[in-house]
């Protein structure tokens, strides 16, 4: 779910009173993981207003299908939609304190490219304590450094594909040529020189369009790199994009995992990482740029109904939205990959937000030179 309304969702107009009342009850859940008093939400609120019109305001609020009474608790929760609400319209996202902006900075300038994904994985699960997540680029879209070949039996070889950032990637293919290591070597020089900063799509185009006009030089260096090179930059079967999560240790700090069968429901979503791909895929496919929020039945079939996940493209050339406190790569074509956080559906939103697009940036800046 973008910022912005959901297809067919009734969205009730609340008056400032109501919107005020909402935002202090998800404030104190946020907080206290407990649902929150009419005490508690008259000492969050920026004027003063009695406990009996508070406990009006939050039955409006119920019938609206916003807030809800869980069990026999006198205090109330917000509702999947009244927490959709609160992001969309109410939640306040934090500037990135300067010293955090710093510390990320620094140390993803330390960071080798190929280690990114796991560093920035990391440290979205250390600094908001919830599961933090990265879908590694396809190597098929990333910038590539350099390519080798290695003769590994009479008819194979060894491409090993060096990328700008991400890990380095080895294919088997199949070659009957001749040749010693010195010959495989001119012809990974003869890549090497048009290689970098092209990604395999690029350099097939390129390769195709010169292999036929050097058919009749079969025996060529030129030929034999066109050729080696179209086959080692072909699009593999397996190169789906993977799924990085370095720790879940930070997500069982939060009270609502101390449940064993939440913990589990989560854990068996990571586990089975296609179909949660394929929850984060859906999600950046709505339009609008920036971050991403999902939750309640947008995770059920997770089984992630009282879960939110926040995500957001990186590796996009455009500058849309990189300034913005929402803002970041955005769901553009020439995004490399996805980062993000999954917990519960009570995180402080005003930190998640900013801190995940801020990481989108970096990591943005770190794969695009």
């Amino acid at each position: 779910m973008s910022p912005g309304r959901r297809k067919n969702e009734f969205r009730p107009g609340l008056s400032e009173r109501q919107r005020m009342v909402l935002r202090a009850v998800v404030t104190a859940y946020v907080a206290q993981a407990a649902p929150a008093s009419s005490a508690t939400v008259s000492h969050l609120l920026p004027f003063a207003l009695s406990s009996a019109s508070i406990r009006n305001t939050m039955a409006d609020l119920a019938s609206f299908g916003l807030i809800e009474k869980p069990h026999a608790s006198a205090g109330r929760v917000p509702t999947a939609s009244g927490l959709r609400l609160f992001v969309e319209e109410l939640v306040n996202p934090q500037e990135l304190a300067d010293f955090d902006r710093r510390s990320l900075s620094n140390a993803c300038d330390e960071v080798p490219g190929d280690q990114v994904t796991r560093w920035v994985s990391q440290q979205l699960s250390e600094r908001t304590h919830q599961l933090g997540f990265v879908v590694a680029p396809r190597i098929e879209r990333v910038p590539m450094r350099h390519v080798s070949f290695v003769r590994v039996a009479r008819d194979r070889l060894l491409a090993v594909l060096v990328p700008e950032a991400g890990p380095i990637q080895q294919r088997v293919i199949e070659d009957r040529g001749s040749g010693d290591q010195a010959d495989l070597d001119s012809v990974a020089a003869q890549l090497n020189e048009r290689l970098p900063g092209h990604t395999l799509g690029e350099m097939r185009i390129l390769l195709e369009g010169e292999i036929h006009d050097l058919r009749s030089k079969a025996k060529n260096t030129y030929f034999r790199a066109a050729d080696l090179g179209l086959r080692a930059f072909a699009v593999s079967a397996g190169d789906e994009a993977d799924l990085v999560i370095t720790t879940r240790s930070a997500l069982l700090s939060q009270p609502e995992f101390n449940d064993p069968n939440r913990t589990r429901a989560i854990f068996e979503a990571v586990e089975t990482n296609r179909r949660l791909l394929d929850v984060i895929g859906r999600v950046l496919e709505e339009p609008g740029d920036g971050v991403s929020v999902s939750l309640g039945e947008e995770l059920e079939e997770l089984g992630l109904g009282d879960c939110a996940l926040v995500a957001i493209a990186y590796g996009a050339t455009s500058p849309s939205g990189m300034g913005s406190s929402r803002g970041g790569a955005g769901p553009d074509e020439s995004a490399l990959g996805v980062l993000g956080v999954i917990g519960p559906n009570r995180m402080d939103y005003g930190r998640v937000i900013p801190l995940v697009s801020y990481c989108s940036r970096l990591v943005t800046e770190k794969l695009t030179p």
